[in-house]
């Protein structure tokens, strides 16, 4: 599996430009105007991973797939929005499909690019989409409260634990913090989660600086990073100029340029890791004569399901899983010599999947 990441933003803060350029497409229109991107735009995206490189140099499989990601331009977003405001409507139906939100924030200075607020301000800019965010999420609350009602009043135990998970969160918004701030124990995580109110997904916020900022941020930004920290969101720093020219160079190409200028990876990398860290995400890995494999799953998957992504009847019939660290995978020079030495293990449905684990699937159906 992958995961749908929306990216979100007021209109001019190089939200299309960077999907442009994460995605290799020029299917988002990036224009200098309000709603240049007036349907959701979906593009799927390779997630970079070397470790399935160096497992595909060793086993010389027919093919290699990697784990991929979905981005989805979404409309840009004004005051009033909740209320349908320009493409309100278009835009809250749009976020609640997606699993996390990257919500990217002018940081950056440009007299050629119109700000729709009229001047550079990261925390404003934020504010105005968060509140419209939790306007919505009030005015569901409130719908659904009213529905639950009579089940309430008859004493139906799933719909009293809504109604007290739907008045807490209501109380989080009216303190001015967005859902996902609401304190939620185990027991009463599964009902949460069905409640799918807006603000309670998981956030990224992007800072989009200048291309001179890219590899250490600027004021704007870590005004962003420090907004983040309070908010229990992720922050990454992306220069949108930047990974517009880098989606145009072969692989060694850019990443020398990206030495070039001061950074490690590209922004796409450093955006799929925070992805990956605010679901709780990771990657195994499966390879043979055919192809090598990257995918990704949950933290704390058990083998069983893990080999139902690969194929459902993997854990219909699950036997074993034949499981090699990465490391020791590459160490030894693939599976056999791996065996030879001891690192091959047996293990049955119950085993959490690791980050990096290689696993030959066992099953009988």
């Amino acid at each position: 599996m992958g995961f749908k990441t929306g990216i979100v933003g007021l209109p001019n803060v190089g939200k299309s430009s960077l999907f442009n350029a994460l995605t290799r497409t020029a299917s988002a229109q990036a224009a200098n105007y309000p709603f240049c991107t007036i349907e959701p735009n979906t593009g799927e995206v390779a997630v970079p991973d070397q470790r399935l490189e160096d497992i595909a140099s060793i086993s010389k499989p027919g093919k290699v797939v990697p784990a991929t990601m979905t981005f989805v331009d979404i409309a840009g977003l004004v005051k009033g929005a909740s209320q349908g405001e320009g493409l309100g409507n278009q835009f809250l139906a749009s976020i609640r499909e997606v699993d996390a939100i990257a919500h990217v924030v002018r940081c950056f200075k440009d007299d050629d690019v119109a700000h729709v607020q009229g001047q550079i301000d990261p925390i404003a800019d934020i504010a105005i989409v968060e509140t419209e965010l939790m306007l919505a999420d009030l005015e569901s609350i409130e719908r659904r409260i009213e529905r639950l009602a009579r089940k309430v009043r008859g004493g139906d135990r799933e719909a009293v634990l809504m109604d007290d998970l739907l008045r807490r969160a209501s109380g989080v918004l009216d303190g001015g913090f967005p859902t996902r701030m609401t304190t939620i124990s185990e027991r009463e995580r599964a009902t949460w989660n069905n409640i799918q109110l807006i603000t309670a997904k998981p956030v990224l916020y992007v800072s989009n600086v200048e291309e001179t900022a890219a590899s250490s941020g600027n004021a704007y930004s870590e005004s962003v990073a420090s907004f983040a920290e309070r908010n229990d969101a992720a922050h990454v720093v992306i220069s949108a100029a930047i990974e517009e020219e880098v989606a145009q160079l072969e692989k060694d190409e850019a990443i020398e340029y990206l030495h070039e200028i001061g950074c490690e990876e590209s922004g796409l990398e450093r955006l799929i890791q925070q992805g990956y860290g605010l679901l709780g995400l990771h990657t195994f890995f499966t390879t043979g004569p055919k192809e090598a494999r990257a995918w990704t799953i949950p933290k704390g998957t058990r083998a069983q399901d893990a080999a139902g992504a690969v194929h459902t009847d993997f854990r219909r019939g699950f036997i074993r899983a034949e499981t090699i660290s990465y490391r020791d995978f590459v160490e030894f020079g693939g599976e056999q010599r791996a065996k030879e030495n001891g690192k091959m293990r047996s293990e049955g449905k119950g085993y959490e999947v690791q980050d990096g684990d290689v696993m030959r699937i066992l099953f009988n159906v």
